[in-house]
Formats: C-alpha cells, structure tokens, sequence
C-alpha cells in the first residue's frame, strides 16, 4: 500500500474527500453545538443522550473542534483534506476501541454509551475512506488521475495508442 503524494489531474476526485469531510464535519458540528446548548456537565461518565448518543460537556467541544477542522479541510482540499480525513478517521477508530474497554469505568471521561462506540468505528471508516479514495492503493488502474499524474510518459504512450485503435 502506498500513499500519493501528489495531487490529482482530475478535479472530480478532489471533491469526494472534501464534500465527504465537510458532511461529516456538519454531522459532528450539530451534535456538539446540541450537546453544548444543553448545558451538559464537561466529564459526566453517565452521558445525556443527544440525537441518540451519549454525550457530556467535554465531548460536545471535541465534537465542535473536530467538525470544524474537517469543514476547514474541505474548504482546503487538495492533498490536506485528504491526509486530514485520514488522520480524523483513524483517531476515531482508535477512540472507539479505546472506549470498548472503558464503558461503565470511571475512565470513559466522554461519557461514551454503546451507541458511540459504534458511531466512532462507523464515523472514522467513513472519514479514513473518503481520504483514501483515488490516493491509497497498492496499484492504481491506468485511467487513474493519479497514476496519470506519476507515470507523464506512460499515460501519453497510452493515450496516443488509443487514439491510433480509434481511427482504425
């Protein structure tokens, strides 16, 4: 598996990780401005169930925090979108095992129920994948705008003997 770097011929792909991001920021920014307009308790480990998740203070301002970098990265977009939405994605796989082995413990300080947990693996696979679209793989087909972009020469070869099958 390699990770590209560099950025896309094709606008199109762009914009899946940037609309993806920025849908998946507004989801995360009314949950934590819900939470906050409820005045919750910053650590509560019991949580008060919010659109029907579990929530306290203190993961109502993760939520706002991380819902507005990832509107911030879709306004971005490009190559930082796309490794941002990684990044969140993966942090929100690792929240959720995280919170498998602290629910009902005094260390689940989110207030995290059951319902979260599955809302984090779900929420960070959704994210890391809108990321990785057109950008991770372990061999990109040659119509892709990002082997176009890496292999110039090839691509050129390519399309060249397309056109030449096509006036036959």
């Amino acid at each position: 598996m390699r990770l590209s770097e560099e950025l896309p011929v094709d606008g199109r792909l762009a914009r899946v990780y940037r609309y993806g991001a920025g849908l998946c920021g507004v989801v995360l920014l009314v949950f934590g401005t819900l939470g906050l307009a409820d005045r919750l308790s910053p650590f509560s480990t019991d949580g008060t169930r919010i659109a029907g998740l579990s929530t306290n203070g203190a993961l109502s301002v993760i939520s706002i925090v991380v819902g507005v970098l990832l509107i911030g990265g879709a306004v971005i977009g490009g190559n930082f979108a796309s490794t941002l939405n990684m990044t969140i994605g993966a942090l929100f796989v690792l929240s959720g095992f995280y919170h498998v082995f602290v629910l009902d413990r005094p260390a689940n300080f989110l207030g995290f129920g059951m319902t979260n947990v599955v809302f984090s693996f779900v929420m960070g696979l959704i994210i890391a994948i809108f990321g990785m679209y057109g950008r991770v793989s372990g061999g990109l087909p040659h119509d892709n705008p990002y082997w176009r972009r890496r292999h110039p020469r090839e691509a050129a070869r390519e399309t060249l003997a397309r056109r030449e099958l096509g006036r036959r």
